[in-house]
């Protein structure tokens, strides 16, 4: 039998990175991967979803290419060639992830792993022993009992993003952030797209002006939402499929020629041995302490098959904090409340902390800022006016509460406000810090002045 100090069960960018931040410390470490290098994020999520919007942008690019000033004669698609590109980026990342985990002489173990009593993993009969186990196993695609995926025409996000054949005709249920990316790509293909949303706004967990913004986005290039509806019943013996669907008005039916089910995670936790362990599970998720471990001393668990908000960035940070715990570091519990959420589509979406709703909720005397990019310079230039930059303060003590963008390339901007509220900066803090002209990231501060009543451009 093998013995390690810390076996690694997943390899998703929780698994690899706690097992490369294990090896750091002096572990000697495996990890553990049924599939593919990477786990879902790098091969069927995170990185070849970017990689099919970014052909979007470039061919929205083209096509509206006399916007610029410039001229293309015709603008048009490969779509096995798109999705081709996308397989290539995913497979170089699994590589590269191939690469850090041999760097740090980290063992990797190919096989379904499955846990033992007596800090054990069974891999496809052979067995292996460690001080320390941590689950990293992440979700997959939820079904729901109305909408069962058959992986032809009724799909989830691994299908959508290796379609042979573009649909002419799609229907998206579930407008999170997978639905709204992939609505957004498929529509910019040439897709006739409909969003089927069960709550009350698109992507709901966000700020409702935020909402309402991508809403009114969305409408602008054509794909059609039906918001508080619910796909009741879907017929598949046709050359499509036909979905019923209860609206406020009553029921319609809608033919497409695939359904992409996007209504959400199921986390993977079943067959690897929990029950034969006593691991504590609530529903479909681990339970953890602030630290993750779990009720039995050397088992853990991080990641989507932990509560807590299921991204990738979660997963690494869960899994670093749990090994540097292991190693007798002075570890600081994760803040849930300032983790960053983001949504890829055009226009992007970021946000961090508390939205206008909740603050008021939770009974703050609040100060609001909002600025649109159709008053920013460099967003004028760029041919990106939609969206805005909205934060919240509180009134009292000029608390950064939280901050809500939508526009060109806020994913990349919303570290700023992570970082100021990591750091407790005031609203004044952040308005008396110069940002340089003319960028996006200027909304922030000119947000900021509107809260205090100080904008200059607006």
């Amino acid at each position: 039998m093998s013995k390690y100090d810390i076996i690694v069960l997943g390899s998703g960018p929780g698994g690899y990175v706690t097992a490369i931040r294990a090896s750091q410390l002096g572990f000697k470490t495996a990890i553990i991967e049924k599939e593919s290098l990477g786990g879902v994020c790098l091969n069927w999520g995170c990185i070849p979803t970017k990689a099919l919007l970014k052909s979007a942008e470039v061919f929205e690019y083209l096509k509206h290419a006399e916007n610029y000033g410039l001229s293309v004669k015709e603008a048009d698609r490969d779509f096995s060639a798109v999705v081709k590109r996308s397989r290539d980026v995913a497979g170089g990342m699994s590589k590269g992830v191939q690469f850090l985990l041999r760097k740090n002489k980290i063992d990797v173990i190919e096989g379904f792993g499955k846990l033992k009593p007596g800090k054990k993993v069974d891999v496809d009969g052979k067995e292996y022993s460690a001080d320390h186990i941590i689950i990293a196993t992440g979700a997959r695609s939820r079904e729901l009992p109305s909408l069962k995926q058959d992986g032809k025409k009724v799909i989830g996000y691994r299908e959508a993003m290796t379609l042979k054949e573009q649909p002419k005709k799609m229907i998206v249920v579930g407008s999170g952030a997978i639905g709204v990316e992939f609505a957004y790509f498929y529509k910019s293909m040439g897709t006739d797209v409909t969003i089927v949303e069960f709550l009350p706004n698109v992507v709901p967990v966000e700020d409702e002006e935020v909402s309402k913004q991508l809403e009114k986005s969305f409408k602008k290039i054509g794909i059609n939402i039906m918001t508080s509806s619910e796909v009741t019943k879907v017929d598949t013996s046709g050359a499509g499929v036909v979905a019923t669907i209860k609206t406020a008005k009553g029921e319609e039916t809608l033919e497409a020629d695939i359904i992409l089910s996007a209504v959400g995670i199921k986390s993977n936790i079943e067959n690897i041995g929990l029950e034969e362990v006593g691991i504590a599970v609530d529903r479909d998720k681990i339970l953890v302490n602030s630290y993750y471990q779990t009720n039995i001393p050397g088992y853990y668990a991080i990641g989507d098959v932990v509560p807590g908000q299921a991204l990738a960035h979660v997963a690494s940070a869960e899994g670093i904090l749990c090994v540097e715990k292991i190693a007798g570091q002075n570890v600081e519990a994760l803040d849930y409340g300032n983790i960053p959420g983001c949504t890829y589509a055009t226009p992007e979406i970021a946000s961090v902390g508390m939205t206008e709703k909740e603050a008021k909720e939770k009974g703050y005397d609040i100060k609001v800022g909002k600025f649109p990019f159709s008053a920013s310079g460099k967003a004028s230039a760029s041919g990106a006016t939609d969206g805005f930059v909205k934060v919240i303060f509180d009134a009292k003590y000029g608390e950064w509460l939280g901050c809500h963008m939508i526009g060109a390339g806020v994913t990349d901007m919303i570290a700023e406000a992570v970082l100021g509220r990591k750091l407790e900066t005031t609203g004044h803090e952040v308005l008396k810090t110069v940002h340089p002209h003319p960028t996006m990231s200027e909304a922030v501060m000119e947000a900021v002045a509107a809260a205090y009543g100080e904008v200059i451009h607006l």
